[in-house]
C-alpha cells in the first residue's frame, strides 16, 4: 500500500471572503466594514429591501462609518446584462469605489457583475465562463437578506444575457466578496413561498457540494452539517418566520453551503434549473426546488453511500438498510420537505407542458455547456436531462 494513498495526501484550495460576520444584529458591522474598503458606496439592492425598511438601516450604518453611498435599487429578480449596465453607470456618475450589496441573490449577483466591470474595460457578457476576468473587481461587501442562495461567499455570478436569452454563469476569484455580514433578522421579512425556494435553494447547494465530484474533504463536512441544519430547522423557520432560533440556523446552514458549493461546486440540479429561469422566467430557487428531488432519484445509483449520509443528515433512520435502499430515503426525505413546506408543482407555476417540452432540447444544450451537470455522479446525456424535464409533469 502506497503510504501516500489517503485522502490526506491529496492538496485542496478553499476560497472564502476576508470575514464573515454572522448573528442577529450584525448589520452594524457595515459602516466599519466599507470604510476599510473605499471612501464612497454604490449600494446595489431592489425595491423589496426599499419597503421593508433595510436600505434605510444599511445607510444609516455606512454612513456612520463615514462612507457616502449612492443607491441603485432597480434590480429584478434575473439580473440581465441591462441592469448592470445601468448600475455601473450609476457607480461611475458617482464615482463610487466600492459596491455593497443588499437583498438576496440577485442583488449580489448584480453587484458581483458591476463591481467586475467596473475596473475591467470589458462587457460582462464576455465573462461567461470559468476566470475570464482580467482585472480585481471593485470591493465588495455582501449583506443577504434571504437564507438560500450563499452567494454572500461564493466566487460565482449568475447574470442573463438578453441578446442569446442565456442565463451566464460566470466564475472568477475576483468576485469573491471581501466581506460578508449575515444578519439573520434581515430574513424577517421574507414571504413564506421565498423562505421556502431559497431554503430548498441552500439545500440544494449542500447536497449537490456533497455529490459533486469536485467534492474535498473540507467542503464535505460543511455541506453534510448545512443539510443536518436545514433538515431540523427550515420547517420551523418556514412555519413561524419569529422563530429567531430556527432563523439563525437556517441563515447559518446558507451561508455554510455556499462555502461547500463556492469551492466543490454545484451539479446537474444547478446546470438544469439555469435554462428554466432564462426562458421561462422562474426564480432560481423554485427552479431548483422543482428539480432537486427528480434528479436526486437519478444520480442516487451512482453514489449510493453517499446519499445514505444525505438522508442520515437529514435525520432520517438508516439502521439496517442498505447503502441504495438509505438513497432512497433521501429522495423520499426531500420530497417530503418540499411537500411539508408547499414548494409548487411545475404546472402550479405555470409551465405549460407542451411549450416547455419543446424548449426542452435547447435547455439541455444550455445545461451541458454550463459545466454543471459534470460534476454530478452520474452524468447525464442530453436525451437524459430531457427525461428529468419531462418528469416535472408527471
Amino acid at each position: 500500500m502506497n503510504p501516500f494513498d489517503f485522502v490526506g495526501s491529496k492538496m485542496y484550495e478553499f476560497r472564502a471572503p476576508q470575514i464573515i460576520h454572522f448573528g442577529l444584529g450584525c448589520l452594524k458591522k457595515a459602516g466599519s466594514e466599507a470604510a476599510r474598503f473605499g471612501k464612497r458606496a454604490l449600494l446595489v439592492t431592489d425595491q423589496s429591501m426599499q419597503k421593508a425598511g433595510y436600505v434605510a438601516q444599511a445607510l444609516e450604518q455606512i454612513k456612520a462609518g463615514g462612507v457616502e453611498t449612492a443607491v441603485y435599487d432597480q434590480v429584478n429578480t434575473e439580473p440581465t446584462d441591462k441592469i448592470v449596465e445601468e448600475g455601473l453607470r450609476i457607480y461611475k456618475d458617482n464615482q463610487c469605489d466600492l459596491v455593497v450589496a443588499l437583498g438576496g441573490g440577485s442583488p449580489i449577483d448584480a453587484a458581483k457583475a458591476i463591481a467586475a466591470v467596473a475596473t475591467n474595460t470589458a462587457k460582462i457578457t464576455d465573462f461567461m465562463g470559468l476566470n475570464k476576468i482580467a482585472k480585481p473587481a471593485a470591493p465588495i461587501i455582501a449583506v443577504p437578506t434571504t437564507a438560500g442562495t450563499g452567494s454572500e461567499v461564493t466566487r460565482f455570478t449568475i447574470i442573463t444575457d438578453t441578446a442569446r436569452d442565456v442565463k451566464m454563469l460566470i466564475v472568477s476569484d475576483y468576485l469573491m466578496p471581501q466581506a460578508a455580514i449575515v444578519d439573520p433578522l434581515l430574513t424577517l421579512s421574507m414571504p413564506g413561498w421565498v423562505a421556502a425556494s431559497t431554503g430548498i435553494d441552500a439545500l440544494t447547494h449542500a447536497i449537490e457540494s456533497y455529490i459533486s465530484r469536485k467534492a474535498q474533504p473540507l467542503t464535505e463536512i460543511l455541506s453534510l452539517e448545512a443539510i443536518r441544519m436545514m433538515g431540523t430547522y427550515l420547517r420551523r423557520a418556514w412555519a413561524n418566520p419569529e422563530d429567531l432560533e430556527a432563523k439563525n440556523y437556517v441563515m447559518l446552514a446558507s451561508t455554510v453551503a455556499g462555502m461547500a458549493f463556492s469551492n466543490s461546486s454545484v451539479a446537474m440540479v444547478h446546470g438544469m434549473s439555469r435554462p428554466i429561469g432564462a426562458c421561462f422566467h422562474v426564480p432560481h430557487g423554485l427552479s431548483n426546488a422543482i428539480l432537486l428531488p427528480l434528479v436526486m432519484d437519478f444520480s442516487r445509483v451512482a453514489a449510493p453511500e453517499k446519499f445514505a449520509d444525505i438522508a442520515d443528515a437529514m435525520g432520517e433512520t438508516i439502521d439496517g438498510l442498505t447503502d441504495m435502499e438509505a438513497a432512497q430515503v433521501a429522495v423520499e426525505a426531500v420530497h417530503q420537505l418540499c411537500d411539508d413546506i408547499k414548494i409548487p408543482r411545475a404546472a402550479e407555476l405555470k409551465l405549460k407542458k407542451e411549450e416547455f417540452m419543446k424548449m426542452a432540447p435547447k435547455m439541455a444544450e444550455d445545461a451541458l455547456a454550463s459545466g454543471s451537470p459534470g460534476n454530478n455522479p452520474r452524468r447525464p446525456t442530453k436525451e437524459e436531462i430531457i427525461e428529468v424535464y419531462a418528469k416535472l409533469f408527471e
